[in-house]
């Protein structure tokens, strides 16, 4: 390897460690509000059209599983307006560190239900239970590079996933399991973005 390989490679290495430990402020509490409602409306055509999701178990993947899908999408495009805007020269290294941190628990979301709906089906209610538990712990692997308050969003989630599983039968496939848990969970969610760069905004004005 020669010496300016050496170096450029150094230099890639060093964007990548500032990216991780950069806090990331490439979502937008508006996006982030709008994944609520999404999980509200999502919960309301449950309600309607699946009133006994334990027997449509596809129906109800491809619902909760297509909500998701929108809402991701959604943030992502916004995601790369923002940091395009606001992390500039480093926003493809700060892109590829905040998609690599949840990434994992993003596809084990997907496959998840893709393998209950294969197996027993006495086991099917523990979806949204186990989906929350997931998105927990893609959140506490983002945590390093978000506000620090973000810990009470993965701890919310959790504990709704955990009291979902508890409830040890098909009743954790209600709407509210997901509406609600979600709803409330993404719209702490948005706060925390909402404060975090209100408070940011204060300390550069000062």
């Amino acid at each position: 390897m020669t010496d300016l390989n050496r170096a450029l490679a150094d230099i890639r290495n060093i964007r990548r460690q500032v990216a991780e430990t950069t806090e990331f402020h490439g979502y937008g509490p508006l996006t982030l509000s709008a994944t609520a409602g999404f999980a509200l409306l999502a919960g309301a055509i449950q309600s309607h059209y699946l009133p006994e999701p334990a027997a449509h178990p596809a129906q109800y993947v491809a619902l909760w599983l297509s909500t998701g899908v929108i809402s991701a999408a959604l943030i992502a495009a916004q995601m790369l307006t923002r940091v395009n805007r606001l992390h500039s020269s480093m926003a493809d290294e700060i892109v590829r560190a905040a998609v690599a941190q949840f990434l994992p628990a993003g596809i084990t979301g997907v496959i998840l239900p893709l393998v209950l709906l294969h197996i027993t089906k006495d086991v099917f209610w523990m979806l949204p239970g186990l989906w929350q538990i997931i998105f927990s712990l893609g959140v506490f692997a983002s945590c390093r590079t978000l506000p620090r308050p973000m810990l009470l969003a993965g701890s919310w989630f959790l504990l709704t996933g955990m009291a979902s599983v508890s409830l040890g039968d098909v009743r954790a496939l209600a709407p509210a399991t997901m509406a609600d848990s979600y709803a409330v969970g993404m719209a702490l969610v948005a706060a925390i973005h909402y404060l975090s760069a209100r408070k940011a905004s204060v300390d550069e004005d000062n």
